[in-house]
């Protein structure tokens, strides 16, 4: 009966906690959401499960979780996952968990910029190239950006977090993830969180807004063709807008580089194994990875608190204001413009690629199915991918000290 009880002790079900329990459900709901409702599920079926295996009790010395890091042990029988000035006799060194290894990927911020390198190598900016005023839209959903970090500080958030939270407002994932693991690591998992949640239900959140910033008129405005982009200007603009945007903001230029470089791999025409292998295995591999490792990072006991919930709060008016800026900043635009556009394509600013397209495409075709608005937005899309990048470099460069 001893050996029994022990084992009904050492069992998942002997050691749940409430809020494990809680975020298993959650888990099973993103899943649910990936499959039944099909929201972004290349991301929520990872990230669901993750947060269902993260979130499996057990016995602390079993080292299982993405915490478990390992370290040195010395003499005294401390722990220390640095290396050691001096001091202390190194005894042996405790190696961790699996999980804390595919884990250092999102906690050194590795992944980012190779799915950004998968991004690039996937991403047409003929359409932006073709049209460059709508660069502008882009830029003006970063606003949900900066006005989150400061809302962020004026609740009491210390500069640096309120740089990691604000960012969530760009609809990007990885840059999230890679601003925050600079920042704020200690919020890593709420903020991925998140940022990947939002950026699943940009179906839901974004349509409502969208209707209520616009009149029926604006809905039905239709765009001119997008002019024919040469070869030799998709080959220079890569090298050109990284050369432009890195200057600018240094600390954009590991994610910059990487999607850029996927770019001109896929534009130079000569490289067309590396840029299949870049925008198909290699970004679905780190995709797959990073998903799972973060929601395995939330566990309850670090990831239900006060704090968490507030970034929640928080992400939640960052895309909001992101979205509405992007849309208010095209109805501003055409004050002045001859060849009008239709400020839905303006909600396309965030950069979740190419979701928040698609979202400007179903609303504008549910007022005139004959109006094609996807290529259109594509163009503030994928500018809101480089905008939200330059952004985080921003923030970076500021807070850091």
């Amino acid at each position: 009966m001893d050996i029994l009880l022990k084992f009904l002790q050492t069992t998942g079900f002997g050691l749940m906690e409430p809020g494990n329990a809680m975020m298993i459900v959650v888990g099973l709901v993103f899943i649910a959401l990936a499959i039944i409702k099909d929201y972004e599920p290349l991301l929520l079926l990872p990230i669901g499960f993750g947060v269902i295996v993260g979130n499996i009790p057990y016995l602390p010395d079993m080292m299982l979780g993405v915490y478990d890091s390992g370290g040195i042990v010395v003499s005294d029988g401390q722990v220390v996952t640095e290396p050691l000035a001096s001091g202390g006799e190194q005894v042996k060194f405790n190696s961790g968990s699996v999980m804390a290894y595919i884990y250092f990927g999102v906690r050194y911020g590795i992944f980012p910029p190779l799915i950004f390198l998968g991004i690039g190598a996937m991403t047409d900016f003929s359409t932006m190239l073709s049209n460059p005023k709508l660069v502008l839209l882009g830029a003006a959903a970063q606003f949900g950006v900066f006005a989150t970090f400061l809302g962020a500080l004026w609740m009491g958030f210390t500069p640096a977090e309120a740089g990691a939270i604000g960012i969530i407002g760009g609809a990007d994932g990885p840059t999230a993830i890679f601003l925050s693991s600079k920042l704020a690591e200690h919020m890593l998992g709420p903020i991925a969180i998140a940022a990947y949640s939002y950026m699943a239900l940009v179906p839901v959140i974004q349509p409502p807004i969208m209707k209520l910033l616009t009149t029926r008129d604006e809905r039905l405005i239709r765009m001119k063709p997008p002019r024919h982009v040469t070869k030799r200007e998709r080959i220079l603009f890569p090298i050109i807008a990284f050369l432009i945007c890195s200057l600018i903001a240094p600390g954009a230029m590991v994610l910059l580089g990487m999607l850029f470089f996927g770019n001109l791999l896929k534009e130079s025409g000569v490289t067309e194994r590396l840029a299949n292998t870049a925008r198909t295995s290699l970004i679905d591999s780190v995709t797959m990875l990073l998903g799972f490792a973060v929601g395995a990072s939330t566990k309850a006991q670090n990831f239900l608190t006060p704090s968490s919930l507030l970034i929640f709060g928080l992400g939640a008016a960052s895309f909001a204001v992101a979205t509405a800026a992007g849309v208010l900043f095209a109805k501003f635009m055409n004050l002045f413009l001859t060849d009008k556009i239709n400020p839905l394509i303006g909600a396309a600013g965030v950069s979740a690629v190419p979701d928040s397209a698609r979202v400007a495409q179903m609303v504008g075709q549910q007022e005139d199915p004959h109006n094609f608005l996807l290529m259109h937005a594509m163009a503030p899309n994928v500018a809101g991918v480089i905008g939200s990048a330059v952004a985080a470099g921003v923030l970076w460069s500021v807070l850091v000290n």
